[in-house]
């Protein structure tokens, strides 16, 4: 798909094309109704139809960007998406949480789907990252996009599969939402430090 954000290789869709609007270092992706990534652990539903787009990891490194989301219902997000096969995933979530506060949200699929909530955020407003490495995975969220703290550090089960990095937007139990990628940054290597963030 082109045109995509000068600094990352390019992008394609995951499964099934969506319509993004890409500008720049701006993606906006929207989604449908019914649109989630999630193999749940008390069920035996199986999702995997949210818009995601994504390109191919090639070396170790680092993926950002200022995610602002359109909430309007419960489990509204903008994701950051690292996907290595559809029973094999992470997401990095800014999810409308049933409380309807805005959150910080990890989900690691190996087989099936864990759901951990971190921090309320104010506002519709965060910055995220991504960092892929040395065969394993670390998210990390920001209010300022300078000072990161870590939300999540692991693994998925084949750490060797080829793996891709990418947006995402989900609306599981609402009619639609979009989200907005911008402030994009790619940078290769893994993180100095990460506990503290650096």
């Amino acid at each position: 798909m082109s045109p995509h954000p000068p600094i990352l290789p390019e992008l394609t869709w995951l499964g099934q094309p969506g319509n993004a609007t890409i500008t720049d270092d701006h993606v906006t992706l929207p989604a449908g109704p019914e649109t989630d990534w999630f193999n749940d652990p008390d069920a035996t539903t199986r999702l995997a139809t949210a818009p995601v787009l994504r390109f191919t990891v090639s070396e170790d490194c680092q993926v950002s960007a200022k995610v602002t989301v359109d909430f309007g219902a419960t489990f509204d997000a903008g994701v950051l998406f690292v996907h290595q096969g559809d029973e094999d995933y992470a997401k990095l979530c800014f999810e409308r949480s049933p409380l309807g506060d805005n959150t910080m949200v990890s989900v690691v699929t190996r087989g099936v789907s864990d759901d951990a909530n971190g921090p309320i955020i104010e506002g519709n407003v965060v910055w995220a990252r991504v960092s892929v490495y040395r065969d394993v995975v670390a998210f990390h969220w920001s209010s300022t996009g300078h000072r990161w703290h870590l939300l999540r550090f692991f693994a998925l089960r084949t750490p060797h599969r080829a793996t891709s990095i990418g947006f995402s937007t989900q609306s599981p139990t609402g009619p639609g939402c979009t989200a907005t990628f911008s402030n994009i940054n790619y940078t290769p290597g893994a993180p100095i430090n990460i506990r503290d963030g650096s």
